[in-house]
């Protein structure tokens, strides 16, 4: 993830700038249908932009001509639904390229429909899932357990694209586009496994904190269910009164 400037052929970077650009445009909007809709998202809204940011701004060298690292795209998937995260995320992926020399303007389309595009649309799917397969169990462990699976498998379906994308670019001589394939990904795989995990973790403790500090907002946006109290918050407020006596 975060294909180098002009490591594709021109020919791949034009496709995946066709293909990811009607999910950009959606993208751009929802996203300002969903401010409108409820302007007091607009801080959660940056909060979840600053997140993929940070995370995908980091820099694991992988393959050559790509890097491996987290990309924060699950959280924004999980409170605001994936076409927002298509915006966020190629806003996201401009500026590091810009700014950072991470990533490039014409690999952008690419970058962007792997991390952008298929990463949010995967980590909802599971978000959904494991949502639904838990609904009997408390609030706070489906919630958790369906924040970690978007966020890791969200975060390794970015590199699976990837790995496919680098495979139609570069097929082995021998074995062809699945050699390729198979050799991109077994190396991005050693990388992002582990990494996909740390970030489970990661957004699952950013859900929770925002569930204690504003259990409401995320009521409006869905991601609590209706009924849902907000445990943490109760307990850590008798905890302060038990120390304050």
């Amino acid at each position: 993830m975060h294909i180098a400037e002009g490591y594709l052929p021109w020919q791949h970077a034009a496709a995946w700038t066709a293909v990811a650009a009607p999910f950009v445009a959606h993208g751009v909007r929802s996203l300002t249908q969903a401010v409108r809709a409820d302007p007091d998202a607009k801080l959660l809204v940056g909060a979840a932009g600053a997140f993929c940011f940070v995370l995908s701004a980091l820099k694991i060298p992988s393959v050559s001509g790509s890097c491996s690292h987290p990309t924060g795209a699950g959280l924004g998937a999980v409170l605001f639904r994936p076409p927002v995260m298509a915006a966020l995320g190629s806003i996201t992926l401009l500026f590091q390229a810009l700014l950072l020399a991470h990533g490039g303007l014409t690999s952008l389309g690419a970058n962007v429909f792997s991390m952008a595009v298929v990463g949010p649309w995967v980590a909802y799917g599971a978000y959904k899932l494991v949502r639904s397969a838990t609904a009997s169990l408390d609030e706070q462990t489906s919630l958790g357990g369906a924040v970690f699976c978007a966020a890791a498998l969200g975060s390794l379906a970015t590199y699976t694209v990837t790995s496919v994308q680098l495979a139609l670019a570069f097929p082995d001589p021998a074995s062809g586009f699945f050699g390729s394939f198979a050799k991109f990904a077994g190396i991005f795989s050693v990388t992002q496994i582990p990494l996909a995990i740390i970030e489970g973790l990661i957004t699952v403790v950013i859900v929770r904190l925002l569930s204690r500090v504003n259990p409401d907002q995320l009521r409006r946006l869905g991601v609590l269910r209706r009924n849902s109290a907000a445990p943490a918050a109760g307990q850590a407020t008798d905890a302060s009164e038990e120390k304050a006596g």
